[in-house]
């Protein structure tokens, strides 16, 4: 299978939005049992830097992972032979708060494919609504047959 014959190429790309919601925090607290009061005491966070709750880091690698779902499930057939799956994620860094209440916009860029290795990496930015970059990484999708 060539390059231009793969499921993705270089380019390929997907954007999402997301609200960070009180109820998006206090449910991905729960799921995670990361209650810490960064998360979830207004009362302490309003004395610290941030002067505010934060969303946690792992909630938008979460939002980053249903970028890769959506770049899949654009692919007619995708699962007739293969199944794609996620091999994680790299470089991941947290650069600016994301409080309860921002949007962010993921933009999720496929930047080079390895049709030997089944394999796609791509680049991930966050954004809020003010344009700033929240939060970077990337992405390596396999396809297993």
């Amino acid at each position: 299978m060539t390059q231009k014959d793969f499921y993705l190429g270089p380019g390929d790309e997907v954007v999402l939005e997301r609200d960070v919601t009180e109820a998006a925090v206090a449910a991905f607290a729960d799921v995670s049992g990361d209650h810490s009061p960064n998360h979830v005491d207004g009362g302490q966070m309003s004395g610290s830097a941030y002067g505010g709750r934060i969303a946690h880091g792992a909630l938008l690698v979460a939002y980053m992972s249903a970028c890769s779902t959506e770049i899949v499930e654009r692919v007619p057939g995708v699962r007739e032979t293969e199944t794609p799956v996620s091999l994680g994620y790299d470089r991941i860094r947290f650069l600016l708060p994301v409080y309860i209440g921002d949007r962010v916009t993921l933009r999720y860029t496929v930047r080079d494919v390895d049709t030997q290795r089944r394999r796609a990496r791509s680049d991930i930015t966050v954004t809020n609504q003010n344009g700033d970059t929240v939060c970077v990484g990337e992405h390596i999708l396999k396809w297993v047959p």
